[in-house]
């Protein structure tokens, strides 16, 4: 498991009030990090040499665009951009993040209430 404060960054797409569902651990964005432009590839690899531990994203299609073999990263992918959906289930990203592993891929479903 990672670390109990874990370092995360934000995808484009990611809502960012799920912050404040987060605020245990240290969550950036890529915009903040003047990342914005980074195509997949180069997001994850920036996102590790800033030592990033996770990343939470929108991008379904993610694992199929990319090698995810080699990453020590923790992906999670959030499967809505939806925030009122999103909302209703903070407490699931929040147990997901807990419990990640280096190199974990990790798809998050928000049944419409």
């Amino acid at each position: 498991m990672l670390e109990l404060h874990v370092k995360i960054l934000f995808d484009q797409g990611t809502p960012l009030p799920l912050r404040d569902s987060l605020v245990e651990h240290e969550v950036r964005t890529a915009h903040e990090e003047g990342w914005s432009r980074l195509k997949n590839g180069e997001l994850l690899g920036a996102a590790e040499v800033a030592r990033f531990e996770a990343i939470i994203t929108t991008d379904q299609n993610l694992r199929y665009q990319q090698n995810l073999d080699q990453r020590r990263i923790a992906i999670v992918v959030l499967l809505t951009t939806s925030w009122p959906r999103i909302r209703k289930l903070s407490d699931t990203v929040r147990h997901a993040v807990d419990r990640l592993k280096p190199n974990d891929y990790i798809e998050l479903a928000f049944p419409k209430f």
